[in-house]
């Protein structure tokens, strides 16, 4: 019983350690791709002092669909609003990777699509599960995060994003 109290107390205080750690951290340096196969290094992702949204996210993932979805219906009011882009990183390996494409040109996302298909950059951002959505502020600081989606997150999505670009 003594083992397993001390368990749950690890546990919990690791994950509240990454909860204080990330909300300070920037974006991790990662080479990655572009839909036309070009190398990305995941430094350089910003928005010239704006907020941003780096979503990670797989063709095979219905609630991450759902999510991108639902951004994707607002995203042209949300970035004249707000100043907001998005960054999906689509995390399919190299077996599904070459869907990825035809896909997002089915859905019409407006986006930023970038593949991470050895999970570098997802690792480099402790991401275990998808979706996985990152809001950053305008110095590139974390300032939320969740995982999974339900209808409505991208409403209080949107209130975060209003407090954080001051508008």
């Amino acid at each position: 019983m003594k083992t397993l109290t001390l368990v749950v107390a690890l546990l919990i205080s690791s994950s509240t350690l990454f909860a204080q750690t990330s909300t300070n951290s920037e974006v991790p340096s990662a080479n990655i791709k572009s839909l036309e196969g070009k190398s990305f290094n995941t430094s350089t992702i910003s928005n010239d002092g704006k907020p941003f949204i780096i979503d990670f996210w797989a063709t095979w993932c219905k609630p991450c669909v759902s999510e991108l979805n639902a951004i994707s219906e607002d995203y042209s009011d949300w970035t004249k609003e707000t100043g907001i882009k998005v960054y999906a990183i689509s995390i399919d390996d190299s077996r599904t990777m070459n869907s990825v494409a035809p896909f997002v040109a089915g859905k019409g996302w407006d986006f930023t699509i970038l593949l991470d298909p050895n999970g570098d950059f997802k690792r480099a951002m402790n991401v275990n599960m998808v979706p996985h959505l990152f809001l950053f502020d305008g110095n590139g600081k974390i300032v939320s995060q969740h995982n999974n989606y339900s209808p409505g997150d991208e409403e209080h999505l949107l209130e975060e994003i209003k407090k954080i670009s001051g508008k």
